[in-house]
């Protein structure tokens, strides 16, 4: 037996009240809570699968309910995660074109510099000149 029990009998024979007020409402706040963790532990086991004989045709169409409404929520999260994925490869790809694109441009601003000519030919030195100030202007624009 239980010390509720057993103090529940005690009053009911003697008329005699061992606990107050306060401690009557955690007691009866108690037993709501547990009611209420049973009620919850009979909907996961139905939710699970389990015991789902004794339950009658609206019950099971809530049931159903619930389950396809859980089952759209988790097909909604993996939609949002796979595109969260192909966002980061795709950023990712965009930085490495970025990074590639910088270092042809990098590559093309050196190139005036790599064909120098010889100093035997002064017309293509102005040229070379010429279209070096252009491509510094360009690059300064950009």
């Amino acid at each position: 037996m239980r010390l509720i029990d057993i103090l529940e009998r005690y009053h009911k024979t003697s008329g005699k009240r061992l606990w107050d007020a306060k401690h009557e409402n955690l007691n009866s706040e108690i037993e709501r809570i547990k009611k209420e963790n049973d009620g919850m532990q009979i909907e996961l086991r139905h939710l699970k699968g389990e015991d789902i004989n004794s339950l009658n045709y609206k019950e099971l169409m809530g049931l159903e309910e619930a389950l396809e409404n859980g089952l759209q929520s988790m097909e909604v999260y993996r939609m949002f995660r796979r595109n969260q994925q192909r966002v980061a490869v795709m950023e990712g790809a965009r930085e490495m074109d970025d990074g590639f694109d910088q270092g042809v441009r990098d590559f093309n601003s050196q190139m005036p510099f790599a064909f120098r000519v010889q100093p035997i030919q002064p017309n293509l030195q102005e040229r070379i000149k010429k279209i070096e100030k252009k491509t510094k202007r360009k690059d300064f624009n950009k």
